[in-house]
């Protein structure tokens, strides 16, 4: 039985685990028109990494390949975990170039998702940083590909969710930095308008993010906490540190025991949450560990169990520029109108960016958790009437029940998506239960 990180839905899948790229390619022969896809951690949240028929675990192919200490490109297999690189090469002063909000995604993973972080307002995606990649087809080809060789294959692989083909190994650029420090500040924001006018203030900050109390109604609708950091020098790190500045924060871990009962999140006991986050979080700049910075949630493993054993969903949409303080503003309405809050709310600042299945465009994302129920899927619905009528999209990685009247609407380049990905691979041998109930 296998799932998203959201565990809904559940699925029984047969799973396929090659050693090597010759057992890749004969799997990928093998499926033929019964269809496969492959997975890597299995963090996307929905059905985006299943397939009844055959899922090709790529967790075997995680070795670190090369590297160049001058330019920081690293080559690497598919299955390598971002938490392998960042425990590999943090103590070498290199970092990710972007990273998503948990360090638990493979690479491949990274690249099929085009995951975007922090810092998207300024570097861009996760591909943005990848110079080249070896995709395996159906008919057994591997095919080398990046911005500067068969681009158009790149282009549509990027976001593509592993329907053009399985990416086997990257090549992709790290960041050099001197400490495994960051410099946060914190701000905290009484409403939606001082929140978007911090996030317009802060661009020349290389991380911002928000948690946001989407519980919150009328003058205090949107209050938010304001994160934004810098890679920390040497010289502003704690002086016990400074003889080995590179060395990883220690980053306490608990696990949650068993799946939580039904109705433990509801719209007080997440109310009361959001009412103590707002208060502890104490305006000011502060030094602390990237860790604790980039993935909070990283800290609390099997988080996913909190919402109980049906599982979870998030939404994740993003609204243009122009209509996102309207767009904003009327999905924390809904949401606080239902009282379906989400005590895991996030909202970022995105920058350009125009791939044919990229889910980034110059906005604001808004990610909200919802329990996997019926009354749930009803609500978001309405959401979803939100997004639609203000341009917005939702985000692949994280979709388990979107209907493709949204799809077409949020994803103008899905037609030429679909004519790159059958020009080569014309049997549609890579697919998953998410391409199937899209149409992908």
């Amino acid at each position: 039985m296998l799932s998203g990180w959201g565990r809904y839905p559940r699925i029984d899948c047969r799973v396929v685990t090659p050693r090597d790229e010759g057992d890749a390619a004969a799997a990928v022969r093998a499926a033929g028109n019964s269809g496969l896809i492959a997975r890597g951690n299995g963090r996307s949240y929905g059905d985006a990494a299943l397939n009844r028929r055959a899922t090709l675990s790529m967790l075997r192919f995680d070795r670190l390949l090369a590297f160049d200490p001058e330019t920081g490109r690293l080559t690497c297999e598919a299955g390598v975990l971002l938490s392998d690189i960042l425990d590999t090469f943090v103590p070498r002063g290199w970092f990710p170039a972007v990273t998503p909000g948990t360090r638990f995604v493979t690479v491949g993973g990274a690249i099929a998702a085009d995951v975007h972080g922090k810092n998207h307002h300024k570097d861009g995606s996760f591909v943005d940083h990848v110079d080249s990649l070896d995709l395996l087809l159906e008919d057994g080809r591997v095919i080398t590909c990046g911005p500067d060789r068969e681009p158009e294959l790149f282009t549509a692989t990027r976001g593509g969710m592993g329907l053009t083909g399985t990416i086997l190994r990257a090549t992709l650029r790290l960041r050099p930095i001197t400490t495994a420090w960051i410099r946060q500040e914190t701000v905290r924001a009484p409403d939606l308008d001082t929140i978007m006018g911090l996030f317009e203030e802060s661009v020349d900050w290389t991380y911002t993010v928000a948690w946001i109390d989407c519980l919150a109604r009328s003058a205090r609708l949107g209050r938010s906490l304001l994160f934004r950091g810098e890679h920390a020098e040497i010289e502003e790190v704690p002086a016990d540190r400074r003889e080995r500045p590179l060395a990883t924060p220690r980053h306490r871990t608990i696990s949650v025991p068993c799946d939580a009962p039904p109705g433990v999140l509801n719209r007080w006991t997440v109310a009361a949450f959001n009412a103590i986050y707002y208060r502890l979080g104490t305006p000011g700049t502060a030094i602390v560990g990237a860790w604790p910075f980039f993935y909070p949630l990283d800290s609390l493993l099997d988080w996913n169990r909190i919402y109980g054993g049906a599982g979870f969903v998030q939404y994740q949409c993003v609204l243009p520029k122009p209509a996102s303080a309207v767009g904003i503003r009327a999905l924390l309405e809904a949401v606080a109108r239902a009282g379906r809050g989400s005590f895991l709310a996030v909202l970022k600042l995105l920058g350009k960016q125009n791939e044919l299945m990229a889910f980034p465009m110059e906005g604001y994302t808004l990610a909200l958790d919802f329990p996997a129920n019926a009354p749930t899927f009803s609500f978001l619905n309405e959401l979803d009437a939100i997004v639609a009528d203000h341009g917005g999209r939702l985000y692949l990685a994280k979709d388990a029940r979107m209907g493709t009247g949204l799809l077409h609407r949020g994803y103008p380049g899905l037609a030429a998506f679909r004519d790159i990905r059958v020009r080569w691979n014309p049997a549609g041998s890579f697919r998953s239960l998410q391409a199937e109930r899209l149409a992908l």
